[in-house]
């Protein structure tokens, strides 16, 4: 007998844009019924295909009056570990102070790294609860979690103990990622070389030692890490069989697109910038272009993604809210879709491949997460929309009447 059967739902089992306005494809199954047993859903269909009476196959019924289920939403790109508050940045940047100018006088990330570095492990595990769950009640059942902003080794590790202890505490899954190359501390101001061999020799070997990442991401860009220090760290990480990931072709086109590529990383994130090679590259790779509307629209930038350029060539575009202090302060995934559509001109069935399946994939978790489907885990979210195209229409968001995670429907999180 199964745990829980829902009835009386519609099912979005598995959502693909076509790129067309109305084209969408969102693996539409009305007037469905859904089973879930020891955490991994069991049955997927319409619920006139059940093999027999409801009540005789779950333990638990329960009726989705109707509403829309989807895969739980994977939120594949955020730095939520961190301490201090940057809103005064945001008002100067309103001014006409440029983020590279905040930066390169020590603001930026360099001031979440001081406020960081002065919390403690408990403050900021607090921090990062309160903030995991407004992920929660939006719909998220898988996060990604960065470091970058110790840039010490013990606070490096610091954080990624954080983001760890995220999923001892709420019923959420957590994929950690190792960015120690976020930034240059102040420590190494001018030394940037030798920081990439720290990084490399002494904190990356004892990142995964210590068993906290699950992945190594960098910033390559101007004003962070060049794509010869790029490939160093990239190198490392190899030898410590660790995925990878790439903070790429943000502000300008350094080939970060193609670097990720040619290294088989799991995604290439932000790529306003990214050049046809790079997504030729990309397509080839299998890398994931990671697209991250609500850092484009909190720093009003103007360059857009490739998105044509992505279709022409196939590669799958992700989304996530990529939320940090400095440059996109978001917490509503569906307001993240929302954005995509309005900003980048992606299609409702795009936003919502974007934050399941394909987000999942960026996170090396495809197959595992991100669809309704016998086998996968049983995360799903319960909507009351008039459709799956309605997740995206929202400008504030919307959020579920009910996330199940593993197949329990949430109570309180607290």
């Amino acid at each position: 007998m199964w745990e829980r059967l829902w009835i009386d739902v519609h099912l979005a089992t598995d959502a693909h844009g076509t790129g067309q306005p109305g084209g969408d494809d969102f693996g539409i199954v009305r007037n469905g019924a859904i089973a879930a047993n020891q955490g991994k859903i069991v049955w997927v269909g319409r619920q006139a295909d059940l093999p027999a009476a409801p009540e005789t196959l779950a333990s638990e019924v329960i009726s989705g009056q109707g509403g829309w289920m989807t895969a739980g939403l994977v939120d594949p790109h955020t730095h939520l570990v961190f301490g201090g508050d940057r809103s005064a940045e945001f008002a100067e940047r309103l001014q006409g102070v440029s983020y590279q100018d905040i930066a390169r006088r020590g603001g930026g990330i360099l001031s979440t790294v001081r406020a960081t570095r002065e919390a403690s492990e408990a403050e900021l595990l607090a921090l990062t609860l309160k903030r995991a769950r407004r992920l929660i009640t939006n719909g998220v059942t898988t996060v990604e979690i960065k470091s970058g902003y110790g840039l010490t080794l013990d606070d490096e590790l610091k954080q990624l103990r954080v983001a760890r202890a995220v999923s001892e505490h709420l019923p959420i899954r957590v994929h950690t990622t190792f960015l120690g190359a976020h930034a240059l501390p102040p420590e190494f101001a001018g030394r940037q070389g030798d920081y990439v061999t720290h990084l490399c020799e002494t904190m990356l070997p004892a990142v995964a030692d210590a068993g906290l990442a699950d992945s190594v991401d960098a910033f390559c860009e101007t004003i962070a890490f060049q794509p010869a220090e790029v490939e160093r760290i990239f190198e490392a990480a190899r030898r410590w069989n660790l995925p990878l990931r790439l903070h790429a072709d943000q502000m300008s086109d350094l080939g970060g697109g193609h670097l990720a590529a040619r290294w088989g990383a799991l995604s290439a994130d932000h790529v306003e910038y990214a050049s046809e090679a790079s997504v030729a590259a990309m397509a080839e790779s299998g890398t994931v272009a990671m697209l991250l509307p609500g850092a484009f629209y909190f720093v009003r930038e103007h360059q857009l993604p490739p998105v044509a350029l992505f279709r022409k060539h196939g590669v799958p575009m992700g989304l996530a809210t990529d939320c940090n202090p400095g440059t996109s302060p978001v917490l509503s995934p569906t307001g993240v879709m929302n954005m995509a559509c309005t900003l980048f001109r992606l299609t409702p069935g795009e936003t919502l491949a974007g934050h399941t399946h394909i987000a999942a994939r960026a996170l090396g978790l495809d197959g595992a997460v991100g669809r309704l489907a016998p086998g996968m885990a049983a995360d799903m979210a319960l909507w009351n929309v008039s459709g799956p195209h309605e997740l995206s229409y929202w400008i504030g968001g919307v959020v579920p009447v009910t996330r199940i995670f593993g197949g329990v429907p949430d109570g309180s999180v607290t």
